[in-house]
């Protein structure tokens, strides 16, 4: 099997079996039935994995999982460019195609081996994407390619977001510090959260 395969199978996994009774049922957001050839096109296009419905409400998520190794961390990452990619118009990351009202991280209390043994998160949080993307538009929350490892509050007022590099070189991506978010502007951005605070 594939790394690409491998990958989407654990993640249809945790959301299947992980993510919708211990995260969506929580706070009541029922997934919306897609056409596959529409599910496939919005998350190749728009970065969108799932739509939800909560009341009259419509939630559009992409979902990220990770396995227990990556406990110790308290940011979601965005991946940003694949610079070495052969085709010019994939060069640009989801940060630069995601429509995504929402992001769901997720870290799982074992390993990708082991995720049909597991059954909760050690951590997880939804994040309000739009409010993120408006914070980065201002200038709020910004990339700095700066070779640093974590992200840095800066004046007291701004979140600086390293560029951090996949040891492959396939792709770079960037963190966002969830304890962070909250401690510049409240609880505004995450919708719920269990671990990460």
């Amino acid at each position: 099997m594939s790394s690409y395969k491998k990958d989407r199978a654990f993640t249809d996994y945790v959301h299947k079996h992980i993510a919708l009774p211990n995260i969506y049922k929580r706070i009541d957001w029922q997934e919306v039935r897609l056409k596959k050839s529409y599910a496939k096109f919005i998350d190749m296009t728009d970065g969108i994995d799932y739509i939800f419905r909560n009341g009259n409400a419509i939630k559009s998520v992409q979902e990220r999982f990770r396995e227990e190794k990556y406990k110790t961390f308290n940011d979601f990452t965005i991946r940003y460019r694949r610079d070495k990619n052969k085709h010019e118009d994939r060069k640009e990351s989801e940060y630069f195609k995601m429509k995504a009202h929402y992001f769901t991280y997720g870290i799982l209390n074992c390993s990708k081996k082991e995720v049909s043994k597991s059954s909760e998160f050690l951590k997880y949080a939804i994040i309000d994407l739009k409010k993120v993307y408006e914070k980065l538009d201002s200038g709020a929350i910004f990339i700095s390619d700066n070779g640093q490892n974590k992200c840095r509050i800066i004046n007291n007022n701004r979140l600086e977001c390293p560029v951090k590099y996949n040891s492959d070189g396939s792709s770079s991506f960037f963190p966002v510090d969830i304890s962070f978010l909250v401690k510049l502007w409240g609880g505004d951005m995450v919708v719920v959260q269990d671990g990460f605070l």
